[in-house]
């Protein structure tokens, strides 16, 4: 790295082929590794831990102090894994106290001027659309999909494989492999798309969608829908996941699409 219209601070840790264009602030404590690419007027400050082969846009701002009247100036982390990109004007907040860091996973894409707050936690393979904001706390699953403006309550939990359409207010936890859409945020079906593309076999497919039929089309509460998934179902991971999901719910799910709206 040899970009004099660049600051880099003394204590920043930079592996030796990243590459920094002009007008990019980077702070101390700050480490990037191999192979990144870092654009223009971008802004890395305190704490933030940039992985490999990670390409940041112009005008991101990464590990900025939490947007939250109860941090204190606590030392914290913004973690971005391998293999991410995060395109133009994305903010990603550090920690605070309550767990210490922000993650993003690895293979991750956040488009342009998505927000990820304090806390937050998101998987591998993730893909954030443009605009998007995730409060506080939020935890994001593997494969997850979050369509563009998407707005995300704090402490919202979203499953593995799930995907959210764009312009959505998720106010209620996603269970994993489901489609969510509508107002209020509903269930209309299971991401039978994006599973097929990952890799999953049609008869477990099925699968998952027998189980959601049982919770969300025959008419049970959950407590009654769960029992019967439960007793009725072969255990399989994927099964043992969505029941979980539920039972470890603290804001409850979604509901179901009535066609009402």
């Amino acid at each position: 790295m040899n970009q004099p219209l660049a600051y880099v601070h003394p204590g920043a840790k930079i592996a030796k082929n990243v590459v920094i264009e002009p007008f990019t602030t980077i702070h101390n404590n700050v480490i990037i590794g191999d192979g990144t690419w870092i654009g223009s007027n971008v802004t890395i400050m305190e704490g933030a831990r940039i992985g490999k082969n990670c390409n940041i846009f112009p005008g991101a701002v990464i590990s900025a102090v939490p947007q939250d009247l109860k941090f204190g100036g606590e030392d914290s982390l913004a973690i971005i894994g391998d293999n991410c990109t995060i395109r133009e004007c994305v903010t990603i907040n550090r920690g605070t106290v309550a767990s210490g860091q922000t993650i993003l996973g690895n293979n991750c894409l956040v488009m342009a001027y998505a927000h990820i707050a304090h806390d937050c936690e998101i998987g591998n393979n993730a893909i954030i659309v443009n605009g998007v904001a995730l409060a506080g706390h939020v935890v994001v699953g593997n494969h997850a999909v979050i369509g563009g403006l998407a707005a995300i309550h704090q402490f919202i939990h979203i499953g593995d494989h799930a995907m959210i359409s764009g312009g959505s207010l998720v106010r209620k936890d996603v269970p994993p492999y489901t489609k969510a859409a509508k107002e209020p945020l509903s269930y209309v079906g299971i991401n039978s798309v994006g599973l097929r593309r990952r890799g999953f076999s049609t008869d477990k497919i099925r699968e998952i969608q027998e189980i959601y039929r049982i919770l969300y089309q025959k008419n049970y509460n959950t407590t009654q829908a769960l029992s019967i998934i439960e007793a009725e179902m072969e255990a399989t991971p994927e099964r043992d996941e969505i029941l979980d999901f539920i039972r470890n719910s603290s804001r409850g799910i979604m509901k179901g699409y009535s066609g009402n709206y």
